[in-house]
């Protein structure tokens, strides 16, 4: 079911253009953006799903802590599924680098 509706959607199709990205990660990806207008550039997506570095900064101090998990916790799910999936150090090797996108 969710192949099927993956395969229609041309934005899905194009997202699983790049290795490693399967329908699970497209259609993720997709409704969580949603309406793409609603940012004015590229850069405020991460921001958006709180991929964001912490900042503490107190006089002569300035921290960079972790992402700040701000946002939808699905969609970084199914990004870093995908950065470990085509990680070269990953135990069972780059998997993702050899599947291809659906016809």
């Amino acid at each position: 079911m969710i192949l099927s509706l993956v395969r229609a959607d041309p934005v899905c199709r194009q997202l699983m253009s790049v290795p490693g990205v399967g329908a699970i990660v497209a259609i993720t990806f997709k409704s969580g953006v949603d309406d793409p207008g609603r940012f004015r550039r590229s850069r405020d997506v991460g921001p958006h799903f709180g991929l964001t570095p912490r900042k503490y900064q107190s006089g002569e101090k300035d921290v960079t802590g972790s992402i700040s998990k701000v946002g939808d916790r699905m969609v970084r799910n199914a990004g870093t599924h995908l950065r470990v999936n085509l990680s070269p150090n990953n135990a069972l090797g780059p998997i993702g680098v050899e599947v291809d996108p659906i016809p």
